[in-house]
């Protein structure tokens, strides 16, 4: 079976660029923001964890790989607080520093909700599946560079620089096994799922009433005895 010249390849840049669209569209949403991404990539000979806050989570199953996002103090505060003022929460009751275990916590939250928009993704459009773990924070007040060992066999990496709406910095980097998928036929993607119906079906069959039991032999007997 010979594959037509006009196989659809989906590569590493892809891959990055659906990454990337998740990280924009989690956050945009998450908080009420204007998260944009740089046009250039940087091509890279290895991840790494940096200072203030790093965040990285594993993936693995149809390709491996591993997502690091490394936020400066400012972004991580400014994404913070935007995100709880955004939830109905009042300015008074957020920490102000960004060493805070609450800060930690609600990265770290975002960082699953966006690689679980990406895994998703994944799913519907490259029809294959990918697993994740829950995603690891660490806060470094110090100029200290860790690097997380994914075993990868053809490791590649690339670097993002992303934009805050007040204009605060942070990385993403990416690793995966180099990998491609190649078109074999023409499919349509399945649709996101829209959470927003999801819950209105969900409420609809609740407060649809249940239909009657219907009566048994013996319910008709007694009902015939006057009982």
């Amino acid at each position: 079976m010979s594959t037509p010249e006009t196989s659809v390849v989906y590569g590493t840049e892809d891959l990055l660029i659906s990454l990337c669209n998740s990280v924009t569209r989690v956050l945009n949403v998450a908080t009420q923001g204007q998260i944009h991404y740089s046009g250039m990539v940087q091509r890279i000979s290895k991840t790494c964890l940096k200072p203030d806050i790093g965040c990285f989570v594993l993936f693995d199953g149809g390709f491996s790989g591993l997502v690091i996002i490394n936020f400066s103090a400012s972004a991580a505060m400014e994404l913070y607080q935007s995100y709880l003022l955004n939830m109905g929460m009042s300015k008074d009751d957020l920490v102000s520093s960004y060493t805070s275990d609450e800060v930690s916590n609600v990265m770290g939250e975002l960082m699953n909700q966006v690689v679980g928009d990406f895994t998703g993704k994944v799913r519907r459009e490259l029809q294959t599946h990918i697993t994740q773990n829950q995603p690891k924070m660490l806060v470094l007040n110090k100029q200290v560079t860790l690097s997380v060992d994914a075993n990868l066999d053809k490791p590649e990496a690339r670097r993002v620089t992303f934009y805050t709406g007040n204009n605060n910095i942070f990385y993403l980097e990416l690793a995966i096994d180099r990998t491609e998928f190649i078109k074999l036929y023409d499919f349509e993607a399945q649709e996101a799922p829209d959470p927003d119906a999801l819950m209105a079906q969900a409420r609809a069959a609740a407060e649809t009433p249940l239909p009657p039991v219907p009566s048994s032999d013996t319910d008709e007997l007694l009902r015939s005895l006057g009982m």
